[in-house]
């Protein structure tokens, strides 16, 4: 009994310390997060992208401000080779990326400590000649530019302006960016 009296105090405590939990479960859908200002340089929506260089999984070197010279849009996918991430990249492959030929999609792998592991990630996970190029992010630096997590996905213009940076869900909201690109 003295148990079950400790375990409902704990859990009241619990419950307490959640402060307005209505809130979270009716959330508004608005976005609380500070607006940015045009020009400046970020990894928020409306912002420039920040310009990056990072090997491939083959070794060749990247940078971020060459491609987006050549392609209507660039779409960053950080993936850690997990289920969830096979899951959402394996839909992108085939369901997004024959949709939009003139963008160009690179899954950014963050948890691989060369690019020889990351192709080794590239080609066990069957990714290996897909519509992802796989970029050896070994030092982090494109994850932590973009603030970035697994499954993060980030679309950028051909004007060098962030159009989407958010968690991927359903892959609806990456075709609508996409679709609106100029």
């Amino acid at each position: 009994m003295y148990s079950i009296k400790i375990a409902l105090c704990f859990l009241l405590i619990l419950i307490a310390g959640c402060g307005n939990v209505k809130n979270d479960l009716s959330p508004s859908g608005d976005d609380k997060r500070p607006s940015v200002e045009a020009g400046t340089t970020g990894p928020s929506v409306g912002q420039n992208a920040p310009d990056f260089t990072v090997s491939d999984s083959l070794g060749n070197s990247i940078t971020l401000s060459s491609v987006i010279a050549l392609h209507k849009g660039v779409v960053l996918y950080f993936t850690m080779w997990c289920p969830t991430c096979d899951s959402q990249m394996s839909y992108i492959l085939d369901n997004i990326i024959p949709a939009y030929p003139d963008v160009v999609f690179y899954a950014v792998d963050y948890v691989s400590a060369t690019f020889a592991d990351a192709r080794n990630a590239e080609v066990s996970n069957g990714f290996a000649g897909s519509g992802f190029i796989v970029l050896a992010d070994t030092a982090g630096t494109i994850l932590n530019t973009y603030n970035a997590t697994m499954g993060t996905t980030v679309v950028i213009d051909k004007n060098n302006i962030i159009q989407m940076n958010e968690n991927f869900k359903n892959g609806s909201r990456l075709q609508n960016v996409l679709g609106s690109l100029p």
